[in-house]
């Protein structure tokens, strides 16, 4: 087959593959295959262009697909949407890898870069983590609700909330005292669970050389560092750092016309975690800046005076998101501390 592109529309069982040749012609339509016939059909493409949605399972088809000497190419759903074509074709799997076949080409498109197995390895170490802090949270908003009902309101503050509701279990009729209970003693194997995954995550960090240097940069700890690797890995899919900035969601969004530039609040777009990690870690570094004269203090207390806090600590994360893919990206020869200044 004289196929130059391919769209593959993802999906647990089920995968629909659309291929075109170097005309746009599509050569190849299979709207419906299963699990154990893509890779083999794969396989015997001529290496190719393959576009998928980075959706659930892409990265491990991607890492698969390239074995065979394709490009993998993975996408964001909303940038494939514009082009399904919905009055011609309507949605459907068949749909969805023409549209994906179509994007894919487009010279503007933004891509997802493909993550190897160790990066995932170490995102599941903080997906895994970030979903027992969620259902700590949930829990102690469940017991504040449960016990409201009986009229105990308590501050939201888990340290003040469990140093105080002991002196009211006694005044909880029936059940309820059990209830409550029972969700404290929930959350200790959350709190322990926690600890046990942020040790994990520490290690991982520090047995790591360009992590370590994450940690270099003020604001940037184990959780940052690990997951700012795992996520870009060594920076190469970004042009600049500015880039990965806005992949994050840390630039101002446009809404310009006639020539005039007008700036808005951050997009939010990309990795909500990440993006926390970073404002989280710069929220530290204001905290923390007491009366040190250093370069980069000076700096961010000036930010702070001029633009204000909340702006100052987007300033600082977006700094840091730039800093970091310096870091990955020229290693050893990226110099600290004039990054840092």
């Amino acid at each position: 087959m004289s196929i130059v592109t391919a769209g593959i529309d993802l999906a647990k069982n089920v995968f629909a593959v659309h291929g075109v040749d170097e005309n746009g012609k599509a050569v190849l339509v299979k709207p419906k295959v299963s699990r154990e016939q893509l890779l083999p059909l794969i396989a015997q493409l001529p290496p190719c262009v393959i576009g998928m949605e980075a959706c659930s399972g892409a990265h491990h088809w991607a890492r698969q697909f390239r074995q065979y000497g394709h490009t993998i190419k993975l996408m964001a759903p909303k940038f494939v949407t514009p082009y399904r074509m919905s009055g011609k074709r309507g949605k459907n799997d068949a749909a969805d890898a023409a549209a994906i076949c179509e994007a894919v080409t487009r010279p503007a498109m933004r891509f997802v870069p493909v993550k190897e197995e160790h990066q995932q390895i170490i995102l599941c170490l903080h997906r895994t983590r970030q979903g027992f802090v969620e259902e700590r949270t949930a829990t102690y908003n469940r017991l504040r609700g449960l016990i409201a009902e009986f009229g105990i309101v308590l501050p939201q503050k888990i340290a003040c909330l469990r140093r105080e509701i002991g002196a009211h279990l006694e005044d909880l009729p029936g059940y309820a005292n059990q209830c409550v209970g029972d969700l404290l003693t929930h959350a200790d194997q959350l709190d322990k669970r926690i600890e046990e995954y942020d040790r994990l995550i520490a290690q991982a960090a520090r047995d790591d050389a360009r992590s370590k240097r994450l940690m270099q940069l003020p604001g940037i700890g184990p959780n940052t560092a690990s997951a700012m690797l795992a996520s870009i890995g060594g920076g190469h899919d970004f042009k600049n750092g500015r880039q990965v900035a806005a992949w994050i969601g840390l630039t101002p969004g446009q809404y310009s016309s006639g020539g005039k530039a007008r700036l808005g609040r951050i997009t939010k777009a990309g990795d909500h975690y990440l993006r926390s990690l970073l404002v989280m870690g710069a929220r530290a570094v204001l905290s923390g800046l007491s009366e040190k004269q250093d370069r980069f203090s000076r700096w961010a207390r000036r930010l702070v005076e001029r633009r204000g806090y909340w702006r100052a600590v987007v300033a600082i994360a977006a700094k840091n998101a730039r800093l970091a893919w310096a870091v990955l990206k020229y290693g050893e020869d990226f110099q600290m501390n004039r990054g840092a200044a």
